[in-house]
């Protein structure tokens, strides 16, 4: 009886004694964290001294592997004489434009405003030996446009915070009101449409306000007040322009009519000649007809009449083609 009234007496002490101890536990305050929040109102601090930054979002798995690793490193930050902070992409979007974080978790370190990519694992022995050996002197810092300082990057920070801004007005619509999410498109795009005509008004009217255009009476006084020298030296080159104009005209129709008179020159030329080529033909049919007719009388019982005949008309013909050939040379000459 008495081993047995022993057991449960043990068992209930101990159960006690383990809830006193997790009363104990819970009673003492949590440690608090060495890893400093980053914000769009303090983001600036890292300019100045030395720093390593997370950018991380709750919920990716990989951010939250680090999270121990960062917290550990945080803590030696003393001795490594450097600050530890972290930015929440989803609380803010303006940061995570300005360094221009496309993937998570992602690190940078600074030294006196000079910004670089630190791209090994965060485990805190790889983070420790990359401040104490300084290996962030063989990377390529971030210069020019690519600064986070640089007004590029505040230009981006900005459009990541506007971008931000309509996701959470978004998800208050479709989560919290429980509108449909295509009643929320179109009321984005309704509201784009008017903030485009709205902005497209407001350049209309600054320059409407800036380019005034002069009237109509300023100008003609200007005209007026011209001084009369140069008005007579206007009118001097309007009259030099017009005897230009005036002899130019002269010239041409005198080149065309030398070009006419050339052209009468030559067609009488060639008539001339086909004349005296006729009149040649015609004296060559003659002799060659005379030529004919003293054969025949000396030749008469040699010769068939068919064959006196046949003669005079081809010579007849050939006349007449040597007169065709002639009259179609001249024409092309012409041409």
């Amino acid at each position: 009886m008495t081993g047995g009234f022993c057991v449960p007496v043990l068992l209930a002490a101990w159960l006690a004694a383990a809830a006193a101890e997790g009363l104990e536990q819970a009673a003492l305050p949590a440690e608090e964290s060495r890893v400093q929040p980053m914000t769009a109102s303090n983001w600036t601090l890292v300019m100045e001294g030395e720093w390593m930054l997370k950018f991380y979002a709750p919920w990716c798995p990989s951010c939250q592997q680090t999270d121990s690793e960062w917290e550990t490193f945080a803590k030696n930050g003393e001795t490594l004489q450097i600050s530890v902070g972290k930015v929440d992409v989803i609380q803010e979007p303006g940061l995570s434009g300005r360094f221009f974080v496309t993937t998570l978790p992602a690190f940078f370190h600074a030294k006196d405003g000079i910004f670089r990519r630190y791209r090994g694992p965060g485990i805190y022995e790889d983070l420790q030996n990359y401040i104490l050996e300084k290996k962030w002197q063989s990377v390529e810092p971030l210069t020019g446009w690519k600064s986070p300082a640089s007004l590029t990057m505040s230009g981006m920070a900005g459009l990541f915070s506007i971008s931000g801004k309509i996701w959470h007005l978004h998800n208050y619509f479709t989560v919290t009101l429980g509108i449909p999410a295509w009643c929320s498109y179109v009321f984005f795009v309704i509201a784009t449409l008017v903030f485009g005509l709205f902005m497209g008004l407001i350049l209309v009217v600054i320059s409407e306000c800036f380019c005034v255009p002069l009237p109509r009476a300023s100008s003609e006084r200007c005209e007026q007040e011209q001084s009369p020298g140069e008005a007579q030296g206007a009118e001097q080159l309007q009259d030099a322009e017009e005897e230009k104009d005036d002899s130019n005209e002269e010239e041409n129709k005198d080149s065309l009519v030398d070009d006419e008179e050339e052209k009468e020159d030559l067609g009488d030329e060639d008539e001339g000649e086909e004349d005296e080529e006729e009149d040649n033909l015609a004296g060559i049919m003659d002799e060659e007809r005379s030529d004919t007719n003293e054969q025949g009388v000396v030749k008469e019982g040699s010769v068939s009449p068919k064959a006196d005949e046949a003669h005079p008309a081809d010579t007849q013909d050939m006349v007449e083609d040597s007169l065709r050939q002639r009259k179609s040379q001249n024409a092309n000459k012409g041409s």
